[in-house]
């Protein structure tokens, strides 16, 4: 990417005062975007709009959780007030699960607060930022998603939030991309403060013992690469260079790049339901059932 190439873009960055979403806001201010700042503490927006201002670059802040339909309502306005308009938005926010959490042991609140930090807030922020984007025929959407949705990091709200994300950007993506927006995510592979510290390193090798975690993937998500080695690629999807990405479920994670193909089925079975019976036990369990 050359220095500028964001020049004259205005962006929100959801999640944008700590971890992967201060990077994304740093990297984007740093390629000539206006950065609207958003997090849950005002103090630390205010250092990350302070750190962006002090390298010579655009940044304004807006404190709140656009978990609640209003404060998206008011994020998305304030950039437009602040900036002219809306041409990016990264949703980078959300909440680890409670340590040690699963559907053994999670309460409702504790679900219901997992899925408002992370499907609720792409929801509400995407909602708010559409119809402007629609309007002028532009724009870029990249949400944050996680390796967690396949479940093998464990918990209850953190995957189901992070593989809803996925399904609604995917929907996002199809619904919108006749207005020339796009929409992919990103799951990254982050050193950041919900992947650091004595209750993250004992779940994750508490998962390995238990056979959810192979070797591998437990030594990436003890050993992962500080923020900066994802921004790169939230910045290139925001970019003109990914003007024909859309609808990608993307990985970043250090050194790796990759992408998660999109779902499709496996024929197990085809009978005509005109001319034969419903299916017997029998012959779905011969179907379905792991070969030995």
């Amino acid at each position: 990417m050359s220095d500028r190439e964001l020049n004259g873009r205005a962006a929100v960055v959801v999640g944008g005062s700590r971890g992967v979403g201060r990077a994304v806001a740093e990297l984007l201010a740093g390629l000539g975007a206006a950065v609207l700042v958003n997090g849950r503490d005002a103090g630390a927006v205010e250092q990350t709009v302070a750190a962006i201002g002090g390298a010579g670059h655009r940044a304004a802040g807006f404190a709140g959780s656009p978990s609640d339909e209003d404060t998206a309502e008011a994020l998305i306005a304030r950039c437009v007030a602040e900036f002219g308009d809306v041409d990016i938005l990264v949703n980078c926010a959300g909440i680890a699960e409670p340590p040690a959490s699963s559907i053994l042991t999670v309460t409702a609140a504790q679900f219901t607060e997992l899925m408002d930090s992370h499907l609720g807030t792409v929801f509400h922020t995407c909602r708010a930022v559409a119809p402007r984007m629609a309007a002028r025929r532009a724009g870029a959407i990249v949400n944050t998603g996680s390796f967690a949705f396949l479940g093998d990091y464990g918990g209850t709200g953190y995957p189901a939030g992070k593989g809803a994300v996925n399904a609604l950007t995917l929907a996002i993506a199809a619904e919108l991309a006749e207005y020339g927006v796009r929409a992919n995510v990103v799951c990254p592979g982050a050193k950041t403060r919900l992947s650091s510290g004595p209750d993250y390193e004992d779940h994750i090798r508490m998962l390995n013992r238990r056979g959810l975690l192979d070797d591998v993937s437990m030594q990436g998500a003890l050993d992962a690469a500080p923020p900066e080695y994802v921004a790169p690629l939230y910045a290139y999807l925001v970019s003109d260079r990914a003007a024909g990405v859309s609808g990608q479920i993307l990985i970043g994670a250090g050194g790796f790049v990759g992408r998660f193909d999109r779902p499709t089925p496996a024929l197990l079975g085809y009978r005509d339901h005109g001319s034969s019976p419903p299916w017997k036990l029998a012959e779905l369990a011969d179907m379905v059932s792991p070969r030995r």
